[in-house]
């Protein structure tokens, strides 16, 4: 006995194709959406960009010390720190005159900028963790900083 195979019904070839485009047009927009914000991401850290090299908390002393590097492709201007959110750019001791000018760093340059924690008031303490921050027009580095 031969069974027929009409009763068994499945999708029209037309519907095949529409869910076929609607994958395809579908995935193509995420592709270029991934696209554009890699290209975004790249493109503006490719200009400013500071790091760290090493960061310290001496909550004997309350001295705060960082060496920052310009690892971007255009000299940068550092003239803002703060702890913790707060703004201690007028208790920096080095390098001098950095409350009132700032400081410029070329590229592949490398500064090192010394906050003193008891003319800003801080009473650091070892173990604790603090969030330190420096920027200057269109750059900024933020990391945490264990004092010891």
């Amino acid at each position: 006995m031969v069974k027929k195979l009409a009763s068994r019904k499945g999708i029209s070839p037309i519907l095949a194709t529409l869910l076929l485009i609607v994958i395809a047009v579908g995935a193509i927009i995420i592709t270029y959406a991934w696209v554009i914000t890699f290209t975004t991401t790249q493109t503006t850290t490719a200009g400013k960009a500071i790091k760290y090299d090493s960061k310290v908390i001496n909550a004997t002393s309350n001295m705060v010390t960082v060496y920052v590097r310009n690892w971007g492709t255009e000299d940068v201007t550092l003239d803002k720190v703060y702890i913790d959110a707060v703004d201690h750019t007028d208790s920096v001791t080095s390098p001098a005159g950095f409350p009132t000018a700032g400081a410029s760093l070329s590229v592949d340059a490398v500064i090192k900028i010394t906050v003193n924690g008891t003319d800003a008031g801080l009473d650091f303490s070892a173990g604790s963790t603090y969030k330190v921050k420096v920027a200057g027009p269109g750059v900024e580095w933020e990391d945490s900083v264990k004092a010891s």
